[in-house]
């Protein structure tokens, strides 16, 4: 995307701090080399020493690429990129017939057939973000439905506990060895990834950990990216809307563990996509099991690494991780549920994959403990009594898991859930997950997430199908309610609460805006959800990295 994103999507930092403070040269000639342009003689001097894809956080000697946006052309926007200091412009065909309206372009302009899958191989050579030969941080890339956040902050808890001085590029926050960046996508633009890969090896870092969507690899916010360790967490139902099926949805997956993508994997394999992609996989694959008999109808005869033994240790759970040839390590993860059995056991077999030896991993493990580490909107929790839990969970799988793992094995003890479903996105999900809520929960309160362009009332109105459709064709005992705005339904819930309950506000996490027709409202579940607990008498928890 370009200047003209929907509103909401991300929009580059233009805040120097982003990029690396020292950026060598790179002659326009060279980028011409590089892309198969022939540079007019007199222009291939022209020094570029940055690259940026919204006029807005053009920077002086950036190479400002004009690329068609939702709702107009990029190269609308090149006199303010020169005006920002642009060296030169990137564009396409659509690009070209714009800019040839314009008398003022004062500045080079080079023409690509899809300039879109060129921009992450530029960015690698004007950042010179991994350079062969040279020291550059070692980089995990976790990729899969669910579980990506989780793994990416268990791997830098775990690399810090090493000694590491780590990094992060996520769906909450960039982290680059200093103050956080706020991030509104899973993975930024291409330009920006390399910007901050250069910046890290800038700043020394020893390592960094990245999550990458599907809508990553499709939109090449990742291409010319090798990660040293690729992870995958599992495939469920979600962002249908993007790919039409589960089979191209896998397919997008799989393409990230190629030569020139990825050096090694760790794959679980706890479904049929990841026995599928450890046995497709173009490079050195580890596979992992973490409850194989639950989900894989044909698992491998045996994985590489097994969890074995899982038991409740306070809020969450112990477990060994046991290798083929007899290693074990003895593993704890202080959040709760299964699926963070399994985030744990990857983020462990990537760090080992990354070179570092297992006795010194459980030196590491036992010491510090780096897998209680607060994630932000991920499980947090924010009172005991009631139990009250903010969690992302936002598709039917991740909505399943988080239900199972809040369930107090305590008699009398109810779940309620608070959730909706975000607008313009997987249509089929909804009703799926208001069945999911219905099996799961004790009292169900169908609200808002973020309804985007469509009509709030319409997406509550398919979720409620299916919840209500699972409580009378299957005889379930729970309430159903339809509750808005968003922070009336947590207050409802917070109302219908005893002590011994459990209230699980589901879908949005650690987001903080809800955005409605275009328009950002201010929005933190875990804010309001504390909020409506005091104001009932309740003890609300230590505020643990809630923005406000």
């Amino acid at each position: 995307m370009s200047d003209q994103n929907a509103p909401g999507a991300y929009a580059a930092p233009s805040a120097p701090g982003f990029r690396p403070t020292a950026v060598a040269a790179v002659p326009l000639a060279a980028i011409g080399e590089a892309i198969g342009v022939v540079v007019p003689g007199a222009s291939g001097s022209v020094a570029v020493t940055g690259i940026s894809l919204n006029s807005r956080s053009v920077q002086p000697g950036d190479l400002y690429v004009a690329l068609p946006g939702a709702s107009r052309h990029g190269a609308d926007f090149v006199s303010q990129a020169l005006a920002a200091g642009a060296s030169a412009v990137l564009t396409d065909d659509a690009g070209a017939r714009l800019l040839a309206f314009s008398h003022d372009i004062a500045a080079p302009v080079l023409l690509a057939r899809e300039p879109r899958s060129l921009v992450g191989r530029l960015s690698a050579l004007i950042y010179r973000s991994r350079p062969q030969g040279e020291p550059a941080p070692a980089l995990y890339g976790v990729t899969g439905t669910n579980g990506k956040t989780t793994t990416t902050y268990f791997i830098n808890a775990l690399l810090q506990a090493l000694g590491q001085k780590t990094g992060l590029i996520g769906t909450i926050e960039i982290l680059a060895g200093g103050e956080p960046i706020p991030s509104l996508l899973t993975t930024p633009e291409s330009t920006d990834v390399h910007a901050l890969l250069a910046l890290m090896r800038e700043r020394g870092l020893d390592a960094a950990s990245m999550e990458v969507s599907s809508h990553a690899i499709s939109f090449h916010r990742v291409d010319g990216v090798e990660f040293d360790v690729a992870g995958f967490t599992n495939l469920t139902q979600d962002h249908l809307d993007l790919h039409g099926s589960m089979a191209e949805y896998f397919q997008t997956k799989a393409r990230l563990f190629a030569p020139g993508r990825a050096r090694r994997a760790v794959v679980t394999v706890d479904d049929d996509w990841g026995v599928q992609l450890a046995a497709t996989a173009g490079i050195p694959v580890t596979t992992l099991a973490t409850h194989v008999a639950g989900g894989a109808t044909s698992p491998p005869a045996a994985a590489d690494w097994t969890v074995f033994g899982p038991a409740p240790r306070g809020l969450g759970t112990v477990f060994t991780l046991r290798h083929r040839d007899g290693t074990e390590l003895r593993v704890h993860t202080g959040l709760p549920g299964s699926f963070n059995v399994a985030n744990a056991a990857l983020a462990t077999v990537m760090v080992l994959e990354g070179g570092h030896n297992a006795a010194d991993i459980q030196a590491a493990l036992d010491a510090g403990d780096p897998f209680t580490v607060a994630v932000p909107g991920r499980m947090q929790l924010v009172s005991t009594a009631p139990a009250a839990v903010v969690d992302f969970a936002h598709n039917p799988d991740a909505l399943a898991r988080a239900l199972e793992a809040v369930r107090s094995p305590e008699p009398g003890s109810r779940v309620i859930i608070v959730f909706g479903a975000t607008g313009q996105r997987d249509q089929g999900k909804r009703p799926a997950m208001g069945a999911i809520a219905a099996r799961l929960a004790d009292v169900v309160i169908v609200s808002d997430d973020d309804p985007h362009d469509e009509d709030a009332a319409e997406i509550r109105a398919d979720v409620l199908v299916g919840a209500v459709e699972a409580k009378e064709h299957e005889g379930l005992d729970c309430s159903i309610m339809e509750v808005f705005p968003r922070d009336a339904a947590i207050r409802k819930a917070v109302a219908l609460a005893d002590a011994a309950d459990t209230i699980l506000v589901a879908g949005r996490g650690h987001e903080i805006w809800q955005e409605v027709k275009g328009v950002n409202l201010a929005l933190d579940d875990r804010v309001e959800l504390r909020r409506a607990l005091t104001a009932r008498g309740f003890t609300v928890l230590e505020d643990q990295r809630i923005e406000s």
